[in-house]
């Protein structure tokens, strides 16, 4: 009976002092890890990355020049209004000329059509007005193009990451690994994947900007029919 509890304690001790095996050969699980996922995309995750560059810099570019534009002083057309009522044109001009919006560039080339028909002042109104929006505009092709050509681009990804797979699995013969096709595998998810959110990123910003410059000409067209108004009224 004392041989048996001296084999059960000795047993115990061994295993005791035996380290944990389970813990040692357990893996580590992978994390993913965005910039690496990038690289993986090959060259056309840096042509996505140029692109979105460019059109991020156009994209806040243009925000800041809209925001600006959008900008309106509520006694802007009352001070022109009394102006013109007390016959000082050239200090209503001044007043345009130091108020750096495209209403008062606007109004500024209807005072200095004044004394012509009103077809006239009416026409070369919205010939500065078509300039000005066309300077909100600028740059707005390049971010369409972004928005409609990322994804595309991502899909070229796609095409050329699986042309690789299956180059890869040829030139392997019968020694077909899935870590043979990883490569190819990530470069056809990876690009789709950037495509797609460049051009969805791009694409929603540029509708705001779109938005945004409606915004800006309806408060130009506001100020064209009130200054219009204005110079339609009867005389005292």
């Amino acid at each position: 009976m004392s041989i048996l509890l001296s084999l059960q304690a000795a047993a115990a001790q061994v295993t005791e002092e035996m380290p944990d095996l389970t813990a040692e050969v357990m893996p580590t699980e992978a994390e993913i890890n965005v910039i690496s996922l990038a690289f993986k995309g090959g060259w056309i995750m840096a042509v996505l990355l140029v692109l979105s560059i460019i059109a991020g810099y156009f994209i806040i570019q243009r925000l800041l020049v809209i925001k600006r534009a959008g900008k309106v002083d509520t006694t802007f057309m009352n001070r022109i209004k009394d102006y013109v009522h007390d016959g000082k044109i050239d200090s209503a001009l001044k007043l345009c000329q130091t108020t750096n919006t495209p209403s008062a560039r606007m109004i500024e080339k209807g005072l200095s059509r004044l004394g012509r028909p009103m077809t006239d002042v009416q026409i070369a109104i919205e010939n500065v007005g078509n300039l000005e929006v066309a300077k909100l505009e600028k740059g707005f092709p390049l971010i369409a193009t972004t928005a409609a050509g990322a994804p595309m681009i991502g899909f070229l990804g796609t095409v050329t990451g699986m042309i690789r797979s299956f180059f890869d699995m040829a030139n392997a013969g019968s020694n077909v690994d899935i870590t043979i096709l990883s490569g190819g595998i990530y470069e056809a998810l990876v690009t789709t994947v950037g495509g797609l959110v460049v051009g969805i990123i791009t694409l929603f910003a540029y509708n705001y900007l779109v938005s945004q410059v409606d915004d800006v000409v309806n408060k130009m067209e506001a100020s064209t029919m009130e200054f219009m108004d204005l110079l339609n009224e009867p005389a005292n």
